[in-house]
């Protein structure tokens, strides 16, 4: 359970980064106009808040989105397999997220006024990710090392 967890996490972490990674392409003059269907886009893009220290917040996205599947690819690791400090770091890394994400959504809904559908979808993904990352540590883990186990109960010689 705790391995798909992880490739759960991996596998939303790479939606999360083409999503991402549309949007700060778009920022940076590529692609044309963005591809929404309801103009939110475009007026959340180029507002005031779609920049933060110099960079355009998708960039931030992508950054993390990348950080969250190089910490869910080493989790996969057979090494890492059993190691829950892999499961922190992904609480961490997605709580980060998911904080970021409610602070531009708070800034969509109530400062902007508008909605952009792809920040929804990333935003869906952050939070599915955060769920995933918070619920695995609960998970049972498998028991790979056999030769620690008890002995099965039956006459002894």
């Amino acid at each position: 359970m705790l391995l798909r967890s992880r490739q759960a996490i991996a596998l939303l972490a790479l939606v999360g980064v083409f999503v991402a990674l549309y949007l700060w392409l778009h920022a940076l003059g590529f692609g044309g106009p963005i591809k929404c269907g309801t103009g939110g886009c475009e007026t959340v893009q180029t507002s005031q808040w779609a920049v933060l220290f110099g960079f355009p917040v998708a960039f931030y996205g992508v950054v993390g989105y990348l950080a969250i599947l190089v910490v869910a690819l080493a989790a996969l690791r057979p090494v890492a397999a059993l190691d829950r400090k892999w499961n922190v770091m992904l609480v961490a890394v997605s709580t980060i997220g998911v904080l970021f994400t409610a602070y531009l959504t708070y800034l969509e809904l109530f400062v902007i006024h508008a909605i952009c559908r792809w920040c929804v979808g990333s935003a869906v993904i952050i939070t599915l990710i955060w769920i995933v990352a918070l619920l695995s540590p609960r998970s049972p883990a498998t028991r790979t090392d056999l030769s620690a186990s008890p002995p099965p109960p039956g006459p002894r010689a």
